[in-house]
């Protein structure tokens, strides 16, 4: 199917795709933005909808821009380069708003969207796909939208540039290496991700290899040759994924050279961070939630709060640093144990305890006694059992902070069920510009 037509877009998708009506079917235009006529060549028919490419705007959007990325068009990592930033945050309200009602038919009042002071140049974690094609040199890049094709970058504008800065080098190097690359494991195993992070307020910065194996002749001599090249990088590792699945990172990472972790301030204390660790990627929009947070406790006294998914501490401990007894909840074992590390490095191993545990099997017995509740949960929202337990032993004050407004407005849904809890506030938080990702901090107190 290539037939060409024209088409008026309506609106944009939770992914950031143009939708516009075709013979009373939706149809998908990446690239296209609302208000737009478009021409567009249809090439799939899925279900009751229908995708198609763009190919000529007829009309533009007073909205659009020039992308800033000359990959816009072909890489998958972004989808709303070309909307104009003031939009985007205006888009993403109104789908967190348009969620609500839809999903839980809910109508709070929505904060405008806190939009990133830093558009560009946020990113503080970059995974990066590798290949070496039989017919030419290392590439490495984001897949092409849709697809599992590599589109070949040597700089990326939304990673922070002290990243962005190492990626040509590092290709460079990689390929004179002759180590294999073998992202998909056909061809006997080797490099699959080159990951990077760096402190955003440190500039420290941790380079990771990740493997299927670790059959690499000189790999401790390059690590060193790159540790002498870059100051401010603190040390090499190599992650072992042995496995053929979507999980990015294997369990087992090995220090090759320097150390295994970074330092970052964050919200006014230091923190440990290890390369497989997880931290929100946009530093400055989390330090906004910790003031959210506390703006939103004020006006209670501090007194104990559980942080559900506390990860290593990223929110419990500057809550602990503000006067509450708080209790953190994390399956991963090594978050907690760098969540432990983290409260001695601050001096607060008397206000911030940690346990390795399912939130779903051990949040019974700690929400006897609790005054206020934080969870940020993964993208799947709240587990069933977890959900139930709220509702059983509901604290006054409940934080919940969410990467999905769909799971958002279901477990909300639940929440203010029967009129146990009030929403208070909803503030939606651009953590991910350039893309359709938006997090949200709801806050709901207990009603009776």
């Amino acid at each position: 199917m290539n037939e060409r037509v024209e088409l008026r877009i309506d609106g944009l998708s939770h992914d950031g795709q143009g939708v516009g009506r075709l013979d009373g079917q939706a149809c998908f235009v990446p690239g296209a933005l609302p208000g737009e006529r478009v021409a567009v060549r249809l090439h799939s028919r899925a279900h009751r909808l229908r995708l198609a490419v763009l190919e000529r705007v007829l009309e533009p959007s007073a909205d659009r821009r020039r992308p800033p990325c000359i990959l816009a068009d072909h890489c998958g990592g972004c989808s709303l380069q070309h909307l104009d930033d003031p939009a985007q945050a205006d888009w993403k309200r109104s789908r967190l708003v348009e969620t609500l009602r839809r999903l839980a038919h809910l109508d709070p009042i929505v904060a405008p969207t806190l939009a990133s002071p830093q558009p560009l140049g946020y990113r503080n974690r970059a995974i990066i796909p590798l290949e070496r094609l039989p017919e030419g040199p290392l590439r490495a890049g984001y897949y092409r939208r849709g697809s599992h094709r590599i589109v070949n970058m040597n700089r990326c504008p939304v990673l922070d540039p002290r990243l962005d800065a190492l990626i040509a080098p590092l290709k460079a190097d990689l390929e004179i290496s002759g180590w294999p690359v073998d992202r998909d494991l056909r061809d006997g195993g080797g490099l699959r991700h080159l990951s990077l992070r760096v402190g955003h307020h440190t500039g420290e910065v941790l380079l990771t290899l990740i493997s299927s194996h670790d059959e690499f002749p000189d790999l401790a001599d390059w690590a060193q040759r790159w540790l002498d090249r870059w100051p401010t990088l603190v040390g090499v590792t190599l992650n072992l994924q042995p496995r053929p699945t979507n999980t990015l990172m294997g369990p087992q990472t090995t220090l090759v050279a320097g150390r295994s972790w970074l330092m970052e301030r964050f919200s006014g204390l230091d923190l440990r961070i290890a390369t497989d660790t997880f931290f929100q990627v946009h530093t400055t929009q989390a330090e906004r939630v910790v003031t959210l947070l506390l703006a939103a406790l004020a006006a209670e006294t501090p007194g104990v709060l559980v942080d559900a998914y506390c990860g290593i501490g990223t929110f419990s401990l500057p809550l602990a640093a503000a006067g509450w007894t708080v209790h953190g909840i994390e399956r991963n074992a090594e978050a907690i144990r760098l969540a432990r590390i983290n409260a001695e490095i601050n001096t607060l191993t008397d206000r911030a305890r940690f346990e390795t545990a399912n939130v779903a099997e051990i949040l019974e017995a700690r929400l006897t006694g609790c005054d206020a509740l934080l969870v940020d949960p993964p993208r799947k929202g709240l587990d069933p059992t977890v959900l139930r337990l709220i509702r059983q032993c509901p604290p006054a004050s409940l934080l919940y902070l969410s990467c999905d407004p769909a799971t958002l407005a279901r477990d909300l849904g639940q929440l203010v069920e029967g009129g146990l809890y009030a929403i208070a506030s909803v503030q939606p938080l651009d953590f991910f510009p350039q893309t359709s990702h938006i997090e949200t901090l709801a806050v709901l107190r207990r009603t009776g």
